[in-house]
């Protein structure tokens, strides 16, 4: 696919002479994107379109540049220790994406250039925990792959974990565009992973972001360049035929990087939805073949006492030991960190 191209791009004023800020600004000059100002993107309203609808798809095609405010970072079990945000946002367009309950009408594309600030943040989080590893999220609200050939601030990330021997970088996309992310010393303190999936949910949930093969093709070439390698099967959703596409794509994932010796993570995670979610979807894509159906699911009390419908218990045992199944067939020595 091609690399995300906003329609316009906002800066805050603090944001403009930073080193994000310059390659955002010389991005725009070389494609004649239009650059504009805000005090905060809370404040950006003049989008085109007439209806709502129309007016979520121009913010899906608006790009921000500001500073990120408050510095202290969340936990973010269990996939790390803490979560930090190089953007909020992403340019996909997954039908199913969690985020749909936090960014509101205006889901616009947000990224921060006080990195500088960031990273001090992150040293000191890593001294409370010493003489123990921290391990960090860059990917918890927002997919910085989708946005790095215009910031290039996941590489810049990748190089400061580097340099920190008590730190440890997760990241997770759905974007396949590595390439100058492979020739830099991330030492090994960076796991990256590729969110995978069926054909069936790819094809009718999975919008503007990369396909199944590019995702697997990049894993190859992010392996081959030394980087801790890991998978997320997610959403798993038990649709017509699960069983059967699921096991085409471990095969498919084998075939493209092999049985790896060194350990390959694998984080399985069922479909859940929210009532706050459900009605949104519905919303943005009202003939969606999302099955969201409340009566179908048992309920889940989540983070903030949010309540998650998630599969019945028994069908959700199904999934996890079937799956589970198929990755140690295949990938004798991955490792399984959950099923959630």
């Amino acid at each position: 696919m091609s690399l995300w191209r906003p329609d316009r791009v906002y800066f805050e004023p603090a944001a403009k002479e930073t080193i994000i800020g310059e390659r955002v600004k010389k991005y725009c000059v070389d494609n004649d994107i239009p650059i504009l100002e805000t005090t905060s993107h809370n404040q950006v309203r003049d989008l085109p379109g007439k209806d709502d609808k129309a007016k979520y798809a121009a913010a899906k095609k608006t790009l921000i540049v500001g500073m990120k405010r408050s510095l202290k970072l969340d936990v973010c079990r269990p996939s790390a220790d803490y979560q930090f945000s190089l953007m909020t946002n992403c340019p996909g367009t997954c039908e199913y994406c969690y985020l749909f309950t936090t960014q509101g009408k205006k889901p616009f594309v947000r990224v921060y250039a006080n990195l500088s600030e960031l990273y001090e943040t992150i040293d000191e989080y890593i001294k409370k925990k010493l003489p123990h590893a921290t391990v960090f999220e860059a990917a918890s609200t927002g997919d910085p792959l989708g946005v790095e050939h215009i910031t290039g601030s996941l590489r810049d990330t990748i190089i400061h974990f580097g340099t920190l021997p008590r730190g440890k970088l997760r990241v997770v996309t759905k974007y396949a565009n590595v390439d100058s992310l492979l020739d830099i010393p991330h030492n090994n303190h960076t796991r990256f992973r590729f969110s995978i999936n069926s054909n069936y949910v790819i094809k009718n949930f999975e919008h503007n972001v990369s396909n199944l093969w590019d995702r697997l093709r990049a894993a190859g070439k992010m392996a081959q360049a030394g980087y801790p390698l890991g998978f997320i099967i997610a959403p798993i959703i038990l649709h017509d035929n699960w069983k059967q596409e699921y096991k085409e794509l471990i095969d498919e994932l084998y075939n493209h990087i092999g049985a790896k010796k060194s350990m390959i993570t694998f984080e399985l995670i069922q479909h859940r939805f929210t009532m706050n979610a459900k009605n949104i979807i519905e919303e943005r894509y009202p003939n969606s073949k999302l099955e969201m159906d409340p009566e179908k699911r048992d309920k889940k009390w989540g983070k903030y006492g949010r309540t998650k419908y998630v599969y019945p218990k028994d069908d959700a045992l199904e999934a996890k030991e079937y799956i589970t199944s198929l990755i140690k067939e295949k990938f004798p020595h991955g490792h399984i960190q959950y099923f959630t």
